[in-house]
């Protein structure tokens, strides 16, 4: 990329993160109040508003964890702090998400606690409801995911330091979401659809950005097999904008599916990883996921994707590009950056 002045670097995060965070706390005040309207057109308008805001908000922390948004490291942390109450992932710290990030980038692999295809297993009565109630678009992987993120200190040994932090923040939101229930359950139930469509829009654009499974290495000293190894990480990464020939679309979710430029240089802010992208393929690449099979894949593949979705005859590398451009990959849930586990 070209060399740029640190003033001008500077005046631009200023002007495209001032304006993205701008935006998120605006459209989740906004959205919020309009919860209350006595107009179901306000009220829709607003839960599409609300749950937006959350959706920026979330994407900003993920700037933060990389100290894009400001220059020194503690003002990112501060900021990045700030926002994980906004998209309601404050129950663990933001040093945890940060941490799990880094890991990912780092050992070039899925690095978690949880192991969730075992929890599955060993509760076939809850994998099967899960399977029913995702069947109707609703994500109760993810919920599940983000409800051991509530409890995160009492759940992960390594975790208990936090539990004194963790029980504020859960007295806090909880008494004001039973408030809310108690007073204005309407509201409420709108703003848990919000939750619910910023939930499904971060695991719709995490789906397919990597081929690989799952390692249970997030607490673990070994050493990662494919640490450092570049090429390797580009091969097994995958690009899922929302589109090509309307940059501006992508936008909304701050760029977020140009993952292989994200991944070639983590220092590169959301504003310019498409101009990174077109460096790193041109601008009639076919190196990334089509929209429309985007789609397809999280359609059909619903259910099945929940378990087991790494087999051995299960493409990879440029084979998996090829076959999910034509929507023949199942993807993955749980890769949220937000549940830090």
């Amino acid at each position: 990329m070209k060399h740029t002045s640190k003033s001008i670097i500077a005046k631009e995060s200023l002007a495209y993160n001032g304006f993205a965070f701008l935006y998120s706390i605006s459209a989740y005040s906004f959205g919020l109040f309009g919860l209350f309207s006595s107009s179901i057109t306000v009220n829709v308008i607003s839960i599409f508003l609300l749950s937006h805001g959350m959706i920026i908000s979330a994407y900003l922390v993920h700037e933060c964890a990389h100290n894009l948004v400001f220059r020194k490291m503690q003002h990112n942390t501060y900021f990045g702090r700030l926002l994980t109450w906004l998209c309601g992932a404050s129950y663990g710290t933001y040093e945890d998400i940060r941490y799990k990030h880094f890991r990912h980038h780092v050992d070039n692999d899925d690095v978690v606690w949880f192991d969730y295809e075992g929890f599955f297993r060993k509760h076939p009565l809850v994998l099967k409801i899960t399977q029913f109630l995702e069947w109707f678009y609703i994500p109760v992987h993810e919920l599940i995911m983000h409800t051991i993120m509530a409890f995160t200190s009492f759940i992960i040994d390594e975790r208990h330091n936090q539990r004194r932090r963790n029980v504020i923040v859960l007295l806090l939101r909880g008494a004001l979401f039973f408030l809310t229930c108690v007073y204005f359950p309407y509201v409420a139930s709108m703003y848990v659809i919000s939750y619910l469509i910023m939930i499904t829009v971060l695991r719709f654009m995490d789906s397919i950005q990597h081929d690989y499974s799952y390692n249970l290495t997030l607490f673990s000293n070994e050493k990662p097999d494919r640490k450092g190894d570049f090429e390797w990480e580009q091969e097994h990464t995958f690009s899922n904008p929302i589109s090509i020939n309307f940059p501006v679309l992508n936008w909304l979710v701050l760029n977020f599916g140009f993952h292989n430029a994200h991944h070639a240089d983590m220092t590169v802010p959301w504003y310019l990883l498409p101009q990174k992208h077109e460096e790193m393929f041109g601008t009639q690449s076919e190196r990334h996921v089509p929209f429309k099979a985007q789609l397809k894949i999280f359609h059909k593949q619903r259910v099945n994707r929940i378990i087991d979705n790494h087999q051995d005859d299960s493409p990879t590398g440029h084979d998996y590009l090829l076959a999910a451009r034509k929507a023949e990959v199942s993807g993955g849930n749980a890769a949220s950056f937000l549940t830090s586990f």
